[in-house]
């Protein structure tokens, strides 16, 4: 058995377990309906509580935030838009039911690495939609600029760019891959004359490379990125019209003679997505319930649960989706979750099993597994 057809075998089997679960609930645009914590015998206010308890410390003013939390870059700078953040603010949904919800969740703020989940699903749509045949493809076949050109960057496949285990070198839009959270235990030559890992065997965590995937999907579907997550996704689900994707003021070209911006996987140096918390829940929701919005089927199952397999050089990590696994494992929590995560303590957890959505924002982010410990010790 091969492994497409497993995956494709575990989703109808995910698929068929839901069926006999309770009904899920798909807030129509513009509404929500909630439900008592109780009536599924949670109790969420002390999770709530700690939210609202436990706000992320630095200054709301993401500029200075930004800065000081990526200083030891060199060349470091803002590039893209950027936006004073609000308070806490999160959502907690049972079986599609608000059951516990905190702060402005109307308020649009940036997202920064959660970004990337998003970034993620349209790689997703681009496959489905049989855009990229497959993702061990390597992107010389699909990207005909010099993106790719030379020994080792032509070996790198979109799988490697999903991981973030391509280690592919160059400079993009005036950011270099090198420059991109450097080791701190040496100096700038030696970040420079660094030595090159063999696609799909180191995991670094670096926007500049996630921003080259950004450039590759825009080169297939031939269209900006936020067009398709919006009538691919976006509208679908009944998202409000308020959320931005963003890129960088210089990360513009040209496709088939129109200018198209490239946008970013995060907001490392401004852009990224800009988003309200309800948009988020609902992003989540259509990923708890494996792709299938209230019957229409906008992601296959198959694809959703190849995104969060983990990754060999980090089984923490899917196709951009964080996991419960490896570095990252939080012991008290269903080992089945997986989460989007972002700077500034942004998350969108889902669980399916327990079918359950938890959206929270500016937490401090090392707070998240005590946060979740109070919402999982009552199941």
């Amino acid at each position: 058995m091969t492994k497409t057809t497993f995956l494709s075998l575990l989703a109808a089997f995910l698929l068929f377990l839901q069926a006999g679960a309770q009904q899920i609930y798909f807030p129509a645009a513009g509404e929500w309906q909630s439900r008592k914590a109780s009536e599924f015998n949670l109790n969420l206010q002390a999770a709530v509580d700690f939210a609202l308890a436990n706000e992320y410390s630095e200054s709301k003013d993401l500029r200075r935030a930004i800065l000081k939390g990526f200083q030891h870059e060199p060349y470091h700078e803002i590039l893209g838009p950027t936006k004073r953040r609000g308070g806490p603010a999160g959502m907690i949904l049972k079986n599609g039911y608000v059951v516990a919800e905190w702060g402005n969740t109307k308020r649009v703020d940036m997202t920064f690495s959660v970004t990337k989940s998003f970034l993620a699903t349209t790689a997703l749509l681009a496959k489905n939609q049989g855009l990229i045949a497959n993702f061990d493809d390597k992107l010389t076949n699909y990207v005909w600029d010099d993106t790719f050109e030379g020994e080792h960057n032509s070996k790198i496949t979109w799988k490697h760019l999903l991981q973030q285990n391509s280690d592919w070198s160059g400079q993009l839009w005036g950011g270099f891959d090198w420059a991109d959270r450097p080791p701190r235990d040496t100096g700038i030559d030696d970040w420079r004359s660094r030595e090159l890992h063999e696609p799909g065997t180191h995991f670094k965590y670096n926007d500049v490379r996630v921003n080259v995937l950004a450039y590759s999907l825009l080169n297939v579907f031939r269209k900006p990125l936020p067009k398709v997550l919006k009538d691919e996704i976006m509208d679908p689900i009944n998202a409000s019209s308020t959320w931005r994707w963003f890129g960088y003021d210089n990360s513009w070209t040209t496709i088939d003679g129109f200018k198209m911006q490239s946008v970013s996987g995060g907001g490392h140096s401004g852009g990224g997505m800009f988003i309200n918390t309800e948009d988020m829940a609902r992003f989540g929701l259509l990923f708890m319930n494996n792709g299938n919005w209230n019957g229409k089927n906008l992601i296959p199952a198959s694809l959703i649960e190849e995104a969060i397999q983990p990754s060999e050089p980090n089984p923490a990590y899917g196709y951009m989706w964080w996991l419960n696994n490896g570095n990252r494992e939080m012991e008290n929590i269903d080992r089945d979750i997986f989460y989007a995560a972002g700077f500034g303590g942004n998350f969108i957890v889902v669980d399916r099993k327990n079918q359950l959505v938890i959206v929270t924002r500016w937490l401090e982010p090392s707070k998240l597994e005590d946060f979740l410990d109070l919402i999982y010790k009552n199941l």
